[in-house]
């Protein structure tokens, strides 16, 4: 089997971009781990396919999946990559905006530059049901036991469900032992990326990310939206927020309910190639 692919990188968060708009995609979870590998692959943080749009308002579909093989909802910084690609490959000028199709819904992509992307990702949603999160009453904030210490989490769905602490120091060793547990904690259902978000002041956050499926992470755009929405929900910062993950900063705006939140921040080609299937080892 041969997989002709483009590894690209939004702020360190990097992907594995195949082009199936003529042969549909088909890959199965094994193979998707084994391309993952970082090892024995290509490795990749996720992998995302551009296909023909279901919807016709939308220009492309594409998926997502996580190194273990599992399906995502959305991400921030694949999306930039994905609009960076389709310019690369004539189908997106600069300046142009178009409507891209994701797994959760249809989003807004504007082309600002050949690197530089921003994106309308839609309004944040808070209501436990779609998240999903369980709970008996909705609030903005929700005291969690994770391993035996009460955590206090704000939740909110970016297209996909996000757990959000804030904690004075995002040095603290107990962060990397919460965060796989609390991606994995029970009440949420289809688990959640968890995102440690240290407030410098009301326009500037410092955020790290353990992403369901694929462990930490240099950056993950729709996490750093969900930490924006979550204090931006609770009067803790202003409209326009720079959120410095370990990767690099991003962009986000958002002027509160009823109003859509934008993602702005770069996508970066790595380099080409292709894969040439699983092997024994």
């Amino acid at each position: 089997m041969k997989l002709r692919f483009t590894k690209m990188q939004g702020i360190g968060n990097d992907f594995v971009i195949v082009d199936a708009r003529r042969d549909g995609f088909g890959l199965r979870e094994t193979e998707i781990r084994a391309i993952a590998d970082r090892h024995n692959g290509v490795g990749f943080d996720q992998l995302i396919s551009i296909e023909p749009a279901r919807d016709p308002s939308c220009a492309f579909y594409y998926g997502i999946w996580n190194a273990d093989g599992s399906p995502s909802g959305q991400c921030g910084n694949g999306v930039r990559c994905v609009a960076a690609w389709l310019h690369r490959d004539g189908a997106l000028a600069i300046g142009d905006t178009v409507r891209l199709e994701s797994p959760s819904g249809p989003v807004t992509v504007r082309l600002l530059a050949a690197d530089q992307v921003t994106v309308d990702m839609g309004e944040p949603d808070f209501r436990p049901e779609h998240i999903p999160f369980q709970t008996d009453a909705p609030a903005d904030r929700y005291d969690l036991d994770v391993g035996g210490e009460m955590l206090e989490a704000g939740v909110v769905s970016m297209g996909n469900p996000h757990a959000v602490v804030v904690v004075p120091d995002l040095g603290l060793p107990a962060l990397f032992r919460h965060g796989p547990l609390l991606s994995t904690h029970e009440r949420f259902p289809e688990a959640a990326n968890t995102g440690f978000v240290q407030v410098l002041d009301r326009r500037h956050l410092r955020l790290r990310v353990h992403e369901r499926g694929s462990g930490w992470t240099l950056a993950c755009g729709t996490g750093a939206c969900a930490a924006m929405a979550v204090m931006r929900q609770r009067g803790e910062v202003d409209d326009s927020v720079q959120v410095e993950l370990p990767g690099g900063r991003l962009q986000i705006d958002w002027a509160g309910p009823g109003h859509t939140l934008w993602m702005t921040g770069p996508a970066a080609f790595v380099f080409e190639g292709e894969w040439l299937g699983m092997t024994a080892h």
